[in-house]
């Protein structure tokens, strides 16, 4: 048997599953990471995947590789540096078990990220936000539970996969009513809602009946929605609330700009950077400066409360002859 294929089956069952108890979500971003590098790596040295060693996989083959998704695959910058972490992690564990390829191993933990244009982040304006929940039909039952789940994604700022987990149980709707979730790394966190909205779910939840395991917003067959079904329907609601709401159309609004609204409209209302991360469920604050950035009313706000710097307009115009100045020197 070749030194790989016991290296992977170890990484995931010892590594992943047993020491870091990663998240099926990372289990599964890895598994697909590796399994694009097992085949090119077939591609390239004709060695059947079995027989693969891990000598065969150096810094120039990962490298190669790397070029492979941006120019082949057409990977962005961002999920190209994703599976190059994927790839790190697994040499970072094989450097325990093979102390005898620590020079290979050195030179593929040394190929860095690279770096990428961050873009300022996509937010819906109030008007927007009304048009998008004005869409859904209230006179049916998926309209509803669409309508509910979209006021609950854009107040909460719920990742899509912490979205569609909720689960009956996970709505307390007692005098300040809340949300729990389970984020990032499992960490469990519960996010307020307002009085109105946690009315709204109790309408919705009566309606929708079922028992404390049962998902909050199911589909027709009582199973949770998908990541790809709430991209569809709020895609399709974008395009039709965009004949009411026009600035719609210039927007890829996507869960994640959901998301983003969120934290706007919590940095819109004074709330600090510090308490928004811990909403958002971020590992810290500097993920949540990004939001500084995005608003230019606030920026606009601070220009105003500085003071005007007296700057004298026009060309510069020499005092004087110019030449008989510079004979003097």
């Amino acid at each position: 048997m070749s030194s790989l294929s016991p290296l992977l089956q170890s990484f995931f069952v010892e590594r992943l599953a047993k020491q870091r108890r990663a998240s099926p979500q990372t289990v599964a971003a890895y598994r697909d990471c590796l399994k694009l590098l097992v085949a090119f790596a077939v591609e390239h040295t004709g060695t059947p995947a079995e027989r693969l060693e891990l000598e065969q996989l150096d810094a120039v083959l990962i490298g190669v590789f790397l070029e492979h998704l941006e120019h082949v695959r057409g990977n962005s910058v961002r999920t190209r540096n994703a599976r190059l972490a994927a790839i790190h992690s697994l040499y970072r564990y094989a450097a325990l078990g093979y102390p005898e390829l620590a020079g290979l191993i050195s030179r593929v933990l040394a190929i860095p990220q690279k770096r990428f244009e961050k873009t300022t982040i996509c937010f819906l304006a109030n008007s927007e936000i009304e048009a998008l929940l004005a869409t859904p039909d209230p006179s049916t039952w998926i309209g509803r539970r669409d309508r509910v789940m979209l006021l609950v994604a854009i107040e909460s700022g719920l990742r899509v996969s912490e979205l569609t987990a909720l689960k009956v149980s996970d709505v307390v709707l007692s005098k300040s009513g809340y949300l729990c979730c389970e984020g990032k790394g499992r960490k469990q966190r519960s996010t307020p809602i307002t009085s109105s909205t946690a009315s709204v779910l109790k309408t919705w939840m009566t309606e929708r009946g079922g028992g404390a395991d049962d998902p909050l917003f199911p589909t027709r067959t009582g199973s949770s929605l998908g990541r790809s079904a709430v991209e569809h329907l709020l895609a399709k609601y974008t395009a039709a609330a965009s004949h009411a709401c026009p600035s719609l159309r210039s927007k890829n609004v996507t869960p994640h700009v959901l998301r983003h609204t969120a934290a706007m409209r919590l940095l819109q209302a004074g709330v600090s950077t510090s308490v928004i991360a811990l909403w958002l469920g971020h590992e810290g604050i500097e993920t949540t400066q990004i939001y500084l950035h995005a608003d230019m009313t606030m920026k606009e706000h601070a220009l105003d409360r500085t003071t005007p710097l007296d700057c004298p307009r026009g060309r510069y115009r020499p005092p004087g002859d110019l030449m008989a100045f510079l004979d003097s020197l």
